[in-house]
């Protein structure tokens, strides 16, 4: 069994410039992972793609993972790409600690992330919550 993507808005606008996008409006969508745990999003709002499932998710963007939250601006999360690009005030949060930055990019099947800065000389600023 693969992956599964549910979406579901309080409201929603079809493009008229190109029907296979709809704009959204109080966003939430749950990632179905095969052999592991769902991922929770919400956002004010939301651009969909009917044809391939990408969604660009902003203001007031929350994920949800376990025991994990991020809070941004912006995501652009992509099943072709098997991405999420997270960016505009990221805050990370788990039980031990806080983390902020400019960007989080996360593989969806393997987990793996990256969290950077986009400018060289600013670091990603990480706290423990004690």
């Amino acid at each position: 069994k693969g992956n599964e993507y549910i979406i579901n808005a309080s409201n929603g606008e079809i493009d008229l410039n190109d029907s296979n996008i709809i704009f959204l409006f109080g966003v939430t969508a749950i990632i179905k992972l095969a052999n592991s745990n769902n991922v929770t999003i919400t956002a004010d709002f939301g651009k969909y793609n009917t044809y391939n499932f990408d969604t660009i998710f902003s203001k007031n963007v929350v994920v949800k993972y376990l025991e994990n939250k991020i809070n941004s601006g912006y995501l652009d999360f992509s099943l072709e790409r098997n991405s999420m690009i997270i960016t505009k005030n990221v805050v990370y949060t788990n039980n031990e600690n806080i983390l902020y930055s400019d960007v989080l990019e996360m593989d969806i099947e393997t987990k793996d992330t990256k969290i950077f800065m986009y400018e060289e000389d600013k670091k990603v600023n990480i706290r423990s919550k004690e």
